[in-house]
């Protein structure tokens, strides 16, 4: 056999093979895992929170409207982790 015969014999058995490869992995069926719906947590009333998408609806208005300071007040209190102490009117600076 000279190298030009061998080559091409050497090709056809690749290409014989790829093809057969493809065929049974397109043919095997996977075995996808069971979709677990995801759990929904219900939601509790919670007046921080209808507070905070009031003052988002408001928009710019809310920067200048008192309940608003005090509901992001609270919420940064929360989110930090933070409860400051109000000073006492007699208390001097």
């Amino acid at each position: 056999m000279d190298g030009k015969t061998l080559a091409r014999v050497g090709a056809i058995i690749f290409v014989s093979v790829a093809i057969t490869a493809t065929a049974i992995e397109m043919t095997r069926k996977e075995d996808r895992p069971a979709v677990r719906p995801t759990p929904v947590l219900e939601e509790a009333e919670d007046p921080l929170r209808e507070g905070q998408r009031r003052c988002q609806q408001m928009g710019e208005a809310a920067a200048r409207d008192s309940e608003c300071l005090r509901i992001w007040a609270e919420t940064r209190d929360r989110f930090l982790g933070s409860r400051t102490v109000p000073r006492r009117a007699d208390e001097g600076r």
